[in-house]
């Protein structure tokens, strides 16, 4: 969820650093676990129960399709999309902010989860055709698409524009679970660290690390039912006989796998939570001062 405190009045001038920080740090982050993402995409969309594939299974199987590196196929959109998500993000959230709180105002619960989910659902809504991309070429095989044109040319042509609308209903839902079990996990490690006696405007950079990533984590739990089907129906070409309505991929993976269908991937998903926190923070902080120098001289 966005950070309340570089849209207020003191840290006006440092918004541009925080987006080229995170911006940055995002990217750093994203290349580092693209690995595990991959794998987790393709146990989402290739593992059943008759074919029950690992984590290492999966890893194999890429690996011996198309070599070391195409463990990173699709990071170079993942990465590319990074910069216009968090300017919509950021531009939708400093309105809403304004529009519930004034300019000078810090929004309490409710308000900054409505302000954050109303930014995440536009920025959402405009990237959804690079999501579709994205799982595409994280699922191409060798050969299958020349590049990011070439996947996008052959799409319309086949598909038509809707194409790349696929999976956004899941994907507006999800942002419900995810953001409010997000913020409510980070309030009440707050709560916690108030009772604690200590500071809250000032925790060690360990603390706000350990609170987003938890707080993320449960985030990603509850969502991550829509997160699949959402990305199955993105892939829906590469799924033989898949139904391209959320029901209808509901109702399948439920027939061929049960409960357990639905959490397909996890594993993949909780192993590149700490590290993907990890790499962001230090990426973040190291940007944040040294824009901070270039800024001064």
């Amino acid at each position: 969820m966005v950070p309340v405190e570089v849209l207020e009045v003191g840290g006006e001038g440092a918004l541009w650093k925080f987006l080229l920080s995170g911006a940055m740090a995002g990217a750093v982050s994203r290349t580092g676990t693209a690995p595990l993402d991959r794998a987790k995409v393709y146990m989402q969309v290739y593992s059943s129960k008759a074919n029950f594939m690992n984590l290492l299974g999966g890893l194999r199987s890429m690996v011996q399709e198309g070599g070391v590196r195409s463990l990173w196929r699709g990071n170079g959109i993942n990465v590319l999309k990074i910069a216009p998500e968090y300017a919509i993000k950021f531009s939708v959230f400093e309105q809403c902010k304004n529009y519930f709180c004034g300019v000078h105002g810090s929004p309490p619960f409710q308000e900054r989860l409505l302000a954050g989910s109303l930014a995440v659902a536009i920025s959402q809504t405009l990237i959804n055709p690079m999501e579709v991309l994205k799982t595409r070429l994280t699922l191409r095989r060798t050969g299958q698409y020349k590049g990011l044109l070439d996947c996008a040319r052959q799409i319309l042509e086949r598909d038509g524009t809707r194409a790349l609308y696929r999976g956004y209903l899941p994907n507006m839902l999800g942002i419900i679970p995810y953001a409010c079990t997000d913020l409510a996990v980070y309030e009440m490690l707050r709560c916690l660290w108030l009772k604690s006696g200590r500071d809250m405007e000032d925790p060690s950079g360990l603390v706000s690390l350990s609170s987003v990533t938890l707080s993320t984590t449960c985030g990603q739990m509850a969502s991550y039912p829509l997160t699949l089907v959402r990305t199955r129906m993105q892939a829906q070409d590469t799924v033989e006989g898949s139904n391209p309505t959320m029901r209808g991929v509901f109702r399948r993976i439920l027939a061929q796998q049960g409960w357990p269908g639905l959490y397909r991937g996890m594993t993949p998903t909780l192993l590149k939570v700490l590290p993907a926190g990890g790499i962001s923070y230090v990426v973040y902080e190291a940007m944040k001062k040294t824009l901070s120098v270039v800024g001064s001289r």
